[in-house]
């Protein structure tokens, strides 16, 4: 408010002079009098009340700039998304810069803003931080009352007129001009506050939001990501350089990829490297020290570089807050909780959509809603709704039609919020995911790419959160992830996997405890598989000895580990010890179990099978065919266990030298299973597999060699190159390939597959020492 009185005496004579502020015009005041040439809006003068208007106000001249850009950082690295921005503004476009937090889009504007307002490409530059509607309107008024000469005292018409202003209008000089509003947190707060297309100024648009309403209408959308690992290294190299360190490349490499090669993380790191003078190799050991949080170790609020304003540990709490208001309210923060237990290269959407998931979201919304009445049930698509929320504020990457891999969450997202969960709700949370991954888990696995993500997923969790995981037991998905190594052929994968387990239990539970007995039986059973035989027959009779002193003589498990002896001590070599043995379970089992328990019919199958081992061919084809009828009559006829007995009679029927019959039924049974399990399930894949031998063994080793062939390109895109199945595939293959008329065909195959099972397998497997043999016979 500027304002002259007049003099305070004056005399006859004395000139009225006229008093002027610039851009606000004369005003003269009388003896006495008050003159207005400024802001006044109200004015009480004794009891007289006047209201005032501003005077008109000079545009300012141009070049000029409203609102201050923020400085480049430090180690500020160029990027392919700044050529994508400058190609998407060329020619009076708008370009839309989205990503999580902290991958770097205000400095990218930032960077663009400068170089056009430094090479002198622009008349009027305008930078708002645009984080509410609010703040948009307030700096398109400040632009409209410095631009336009518009009344300060009405904002929304001030940003109005500043808009209009922006449209190009012939006759006049045509001004060149660059909005960019930064940090802008909902697409609504621009309805109607978008800048115009013009073919003289262009826009720049960063915000966290991925939705509809950004894209259109002349705006680019352009997504920004995390760094490259080149891009994380040189701004590490150039950051610790500018404070004369230098440390070792692969440390480096090492370190962009533990930050996740986020360029806020990066940065932050770096601060804190300086400030508390520590290497690369300790700082990483102490970001892997899940006692330490990200709070701890990264740079206080107030010595945060290049001028940013919050700490990492903080840089996605408003927008979880934000996701968190957004339909369907109240699930979004836990779904992401839920989210950061898993892991952060994929987490399929039946996981994050299986019955303890939604369960885990409805008992949230009821603690949080209180006594409101509202309803607490969810629905599946309830958890899809939450996921795309988070997605649309860049917390997530949600991408359904991606099942495996449906939702990907940055690690140090996962990590900070965990860290901001109170020890009980992470304890719980960890057993949730558990149970999720069970629920979501096929029991019979036919994608292994599926198989292997939710493999990935149990280590991730495991990592991070291992002590909820044995809570007076071991956690049921720990053994579900071990069973599934050795599902898909991983078999030495397997035996460490269950030797780590085992230590684990004996630390957790103790070595007496029922879970660390199952270990113990898995370990040996892969050691049993891995073709250790005598290792295994060892390992369970030792363990035989504790379920017994344990669990009793009688206990099912007790039963179960004489089962699983007696088979090792088969493979050994003993057939005719294996088939006793299993006679003698069977009077324990039917004493115990009774004579229609599904083990007590197992039991009989292993009798039979290794009475045929040991010789006895007709008793075995004699004891199946009593088996399959009551199996049949127990089970019915299309359980699988019934399919396996039809699958086990066949067999012995061609060892017994019928080989059509045993031709027939397998052919029989192939029908079965593709109707019952369908085409990919294991034991289909097996039933085709013994069709091609069995034709084989009829004479028709050309038809066999086909059928072979065909069997291998499935079981390769099932089970993967590297699964037994698929190696003993390729042994068959070889075999009728040779028997069809091509010897060196068959000895070439046979190499290439030793090389393989030497790999896989070991140079002492029975399966490696197989194809030693069929590879010497078919090079003689």
């Amino acid at each position: 408010m500027t304002g002259y009185s007049g003099p305070a005496q004056r005399t006859a004579g004395t000139p009225v002079v006229p008093i002027n502020v610039s851009g606000t015009g004369d005003a003269i005041a009388a003896t006495g009098g008050l003159a207005n040439s400024g802001y006044i809006h109200e004015l009480n003068v004794g009891t007289l009340t006047m209201v005032l208007k501003r005077g008109p106000r000079e545009p300012a001249a141009w070049p000029h700039q409203i609102g201050l850009i923020p400085p480049r950082a430090l180690s500020f690295q160029p990027r392919a998304e700044s050529e994508r921005l400058e190609e998407a503004v060329r020619g009076g476009g708008t370009a839309v810069l989205t990503g999580m937090g902290g991958v770097g889009k205000t400095q990218l504007a930032a960077d663009y803003a400068h170089t056009a307002w430094q090479g002198g490409c622009l008349d009027v530059l305008v930078w708002i931080s645009a984080s509410n509607r609010s703040a948009v309107i307030s700096g398109y008024a400040q632009a409209g009352v410095e631009l336009c000469g518009a009344d300060a005292s009405d904002p929304e018409q001030a940003a109005r007129m500043f808009l209009a202003w922006l449209h190009p209008k012939g006759g006049t000089d045509q001004c060149r001009w660059l909005i960019t509003l930064d940090d802008v947190s909902a697409p609504a707060d621009l309805r109607g506050l978008w800048p115009p297309a013009s073919p003289h100024g262009h826009s720049v648009v960063t915000t966290r939001r991925r939705e509809a309403a950004l894209s259109g209408h002349g705006r680019h959308v352009i997504g920004v990501g995390l760094f490259t690992e080149a891009e994380a290294v040189a701004h590490l190299t150039s950051s610790l350089a500018a404070h004369d360190r230098h440390e070792p490349t692969d440390q480096l490499v090492a370190l962009a990829s533990d930050l996740g090669h986020l360029p806020l993380a990066l940065s932050q790191a770096t601060a804190y490297l300086v400030d508390a003078g520590l290497d690369c190799r300790v700082y990483r050991r102490l970001l892997a020290d899940r006692a330490k949080t990200l709070t701890e170790l990264m740079p206080e609020t107030g010595t945060l570089p290049d001028d940013q304003e919050v700490a990492l540990s903080a840089a996605w709490s408003l927008s979880i807050e934000r996701a968190d208001r957004i339909h369907p309210v109240g699930l979004a923060r836990p779904m992401l909780q839920l989210a950061a237990m898993l892991s952060p290269n994929g987490i399929p959407g039946s996981v994050l959509g299986s019955s303890p998931a939604l369960a885990h979201l409805a008992e949230h919304r009821a603690r949080t809603a209180g006594s409101s009445g509202r309803s607490h049930q969810i629905e599946p698509y309830d958890a899809v709704l939450a996921l795309r929320v988070l997605h649309r504020l860049s917390l997530i990457k949600h991408t359904p039609a991606t099942e495996n891999q449906a939702v990907r969450v940055h690690q140090l997202i996962q990590r900070a919020t965990r860290e901001s969960l109170p020890s009980d709700q992470h304890d719980d949370l960890a057993r949730t995911a558990g149970d999720a991954l069970v629920d979501a888990w096929p029991e019979v696995e036919r994608d292994s790419a599926h198989a292997q993500i939710l493999r990935a997923n149990t280590e991730a969790l495991n990592e991070h959160a291992p002590m909820p995981l044995w809570v007076a037991r071991a956690h049921p998905v720990l053994f579900r992830a071990g069973k599934s190594l050795g599902e898909a052929g991983l078999i030495d994968a397997a035996r460490s996997y269950w030797h780590e387990l085992q230590a684990t239990a004996y630390r957790s539970l103790g070595s007496d405890h029922p879970d660390s007995l199952t270990t113990s039986h898995y370990l040996a059973f892969w050691q049993g598989e891995a073709g250790d035989a005598a290792g295994a027959a060892a390992a369970f009779a030792e363990l035989l000895g504790d379920r017994t002193r344990i669990l009793g003589p009688d206990h099912p498990s007790t039963l179960n580990t004489r089962a699983n002896l007696a088979y090792q001590r088969g493979e050994v070599g003993d057939a005719a010890g294996a088939a006793a043995a299993f006679a003698e379970l069977l009077e324990d089992r039917i004493r115990v179990l009774g004579p229609d328990h599904p083990d007590t019919l197992i039991t009989r199958g292993d009798v039979a099978g290794w009475r045929g081992t040991a010789g006895d061919v007709a008793g075995a084809v004699a004891a199946y065919a009593e088996l399959l009828k009551d199996r049949q009559r127990v089970l019915g006829p299309d359980h699988p266990n019934t399919l396996n007995t039809r699958g086990n009679l066949a067999y012995w029927r061609g060892e017994a030298g019928d080989a059509a019959g045993a031709l027939s039924a397998y052919t029989e049974l192939l029908e079965d299973r593709l109707r019952v399990l369908g085409p990919d399930h294991p034991h289909t894949l097996t039933s085709r597999h013994n069709v091609a031998r069995w034709r084989g063994e009829m004479g028709d080793a050309k038809r066999a060699t086909t059928e072979f062939a065909e069997l291998l390109k499935d079981r390769l895109r099932i089970l993967g190159p590297d699964h037994p199945r698929t190696l003993k595939t390729r042994s068959n293959l070889a075999r009728w390939q040779g028997e069809a008329g091509d010897p060196e065909g068959a000895a070439s195959a046979f190499a290439e597959l030793l090389t393989d099972a030497l790999r896989v397998l070991g140079p002492d497997h029975p399966e490696t020492l197989k194809i030693r043999a069929s590879l010497a016979r078919w090079q003689r």
